[in-house]
């Protein structure tokens, strides 16, 4: 079992009064904390106000509620606000991943072709179920892999154990039960004699092809996708050299969650204009998203664009943040309402120029017609005859967005090199190549970013990290003893292959991601030791200890 360790620990503040309750949260969900606020302590959602600012991280752990409602029953007893911040011992006690037992069962046919799957899951969700049963059905289908297979049965368990509870962690499900199934498809490879990456691509899903029932079909070129991977890691020359190291893994999530986002935008007298968005902006840079957004349908310059945090009194609503549905799914409300507010606009500018609206552009906060202009500010000046009023804009987006979930199918791939001492079992990462397919990278930056952040983050859970218990006490709640990565871990070649076919159901056809880069790492990882030693640990972390142990053991 893994700690996120986001920078920041959970804190809280609260405030019980006549007027209602006041919560100031670490939230990634605020309107979903609302509401089982005001149905614990009996007052209309109305009645309860959320409040979120910057977060240091989250990565789930901050998803759905937590103590919030603890800390306003304090505020409620002591009649005054009372604050509430976790140490990182007592986050780590929390929430946590679920740890996973997997065991997997795959049918085949000689020339590589899978035709059966038989998975048994067991999830420990610690002490309360928080979303340990949504994370169970989640594995239930990521276990499957992004391949074809036409006879599949899997049955996943989420277990109560004598720990801290387990919730949401980056890809719920999916880096656990991927790490199984990526791992046995080498095997299969192995056994066949079939080059790994022609063993993924002769089963892939093609596009538009169901998973399983009740599922969305794949709606991105799963085959294009490692192809890309092929050539950017050299696969077929690397991989082929007497020992290598190297090892390769895909895996496919049913991403987006729920589909319901709300946004609206403001234009005001000076010009300037107010984004409200219910998402959470933690450092994934969901602000700067929104704004590219914004900016690009309006023709404004970024600085002219001010976007707040999520506060359930001023800012409309938003499902959640996670489950890499920002851009896409709150990016395509915040869209429709800047396209809302540019009708409103052009209806202005047309009544001014005596012109039909399309033959209207915008330019630099300006509507433009031949020789003609006039500015936002004296748009909104013209509408209202003096110096007050505002334009608003609104737009929102709902299960209509995709129809059958998922709402997009998020891919990670990757590629790992290793250097692998066999005299103390030391395990280095000398290049890391792995692919994001983002349908249109509105921030390539910040794309490179959550896809390299996410590398590393697998790349900790694969080699160190480990909470471990004494019998029902955590022994190893800090940094002196909670191995993370530090920059002498990152690989000493780290690549990001930015694929964008602009298929995704967000603006300008974007897709979610941030999540898919984890997933490949862990199998990516093993199967290069497997490819290079002959050696299968099926047991993470690889410490040093444990693949010495292993190498003696097969010697």
């Amino acid at each position: 079992m893994v700690y996120h360790y986001a920078m920041e620990p959970h804190s809280v503040v609260a405030d019980f009064n006549d007027e209602g309750i006041t919560v100031w949260s670490s939230a990634q969900h605020p309107f979903q904390v609302r509401g089982d606020i005001a149905k614990i302590f009996g007052l209309h959602p109305t009645k309860v106000r959320m409040v979120i600012p910057f977060l240091g991280g989250g990565f789930g752990s901050k998803s759905y509620t937590k103590f919030e409602p603890l800390v306003v029953a304090l505020a409620r007893k002591a009649r005054r606000p009372v604050r509430i911040c976790n140490s990182v011992a007592e986050s780590m006690l929390t929430v946590r991943r679920h740890a996973a037992r997997v065991r997997l069962k795959t049918g085949v046919k000689r020339d590589g072709t899978l035709v059966a799957r038989e998975a048994e899951i067991y999830i420990d969700t610690g002490g309360y179920a928080d979303n340990g049963p949504q994370v169970a059905m989640r594995a239930a289908s990521r276990v499957l892999g992004p391949y074809r297979i036409p006879h599949i049965r899997t049955d996943a368990y989420a277990v109560y154990t004598n720990t801290g509870g387990a919730g949401s962690f980056r890809a719920i499900g999916a880096p656990q039960t991927i790490f199984a199934s990526e791992s046995q498809m080498d095997q299969i490879a192995a056994r066949l004699g079939i080059d790994a990456a022609e063993l993924r691509l002769k089963n892939f899903l093609q596009k538009g092809e169901e998973l399983r029932p009740k599922l969305r079909g794949m709606d991105a070129d799963l085959a294009s996708n490692l192809k890309t991977l092929v050539r950017a890691s050299q696969w077929k020359r690397r991989s082929k050299k007497k020992g290598a190291a190297m090892g390769l893994a895909c895996g496919a999530t049913n991403a987006g969650a729920t589909p319901v986002s709300v946004a609206m935008v403001r234009l005001q007298p000076d010009g300037s204009l107010h984004a409200f968005a219910g998402s959470t902006e933690m450092g994934q840079g969901v602000r700067t998203v929104l704004s590219q957004i914004i900016a690009e349908e309006l023709a404004l310059p970024l600085d002219a664009i001010r976007i707040g945090g999520a506060d359930t009194q001023v800012t409309p609503y938003d499902a959640s943040t996670g489950s890499s549905r920002s851009t896409t799914l709150m990016g395509t409300a915040a869209q429709r309402a800047a396209r809302d507010l540019k009708s409103q606009l052009l209806k202005i500018g047309a009544e001014a120029f005596h012109v039909k609206p399309n033959q209207i552009r915008l330019e630099e906060g300006a509507m433009i017609c031949g020789e003609m202009r006039m500015t936002f500010k004296e748009a909104v000046s013209r509408r209202f005859g003096g110096s007050g009023g505002e334009l608003i804009g609104h737009g929102d987006v709902g299960p209509e967005i995709t129809g059958t979930l998922p709402v997009f199918w998020e891919i990670g791939m990757g590629t790992a090199e290793l250097a692998i001492d066999e005299e103390t079992g030391e395990v280095k990462i000398k290049r890391y190549v792995s692919v994001a397919d983002v349908g249109k990278a509105i921030h390539p930056e910040g794309c490179v970013g959550q896809e390299e952040g996410a590398a590393m983050m697998g790349i900790g859970h694969t080699m160190f990290e480990q909470m471990i218990y004494e019998g029902s006490e955590l022994v190893n709640s800090s940094l002196v003893d909670y191995r993370v990565p530090r920059f002498s871990d990152v690989p000493e070649e780290f690549h990001t292959v930015l694929v964008e076919n602009k298929d995704g159901p967000g603006p300008h056809g974007a897709r979610g991601m941030g999540e898919g880069g984890l997933v490949a790492v862990a199998p990516s990882i093993t199967n290069a030791l497997a490819r290079a030693t002959g050696l299968r640990i099926k047991d993470l972390p690889l410490t040093p200890e444990r693949v010495w142990r292993a190498l003696r053991e097969k010697k």
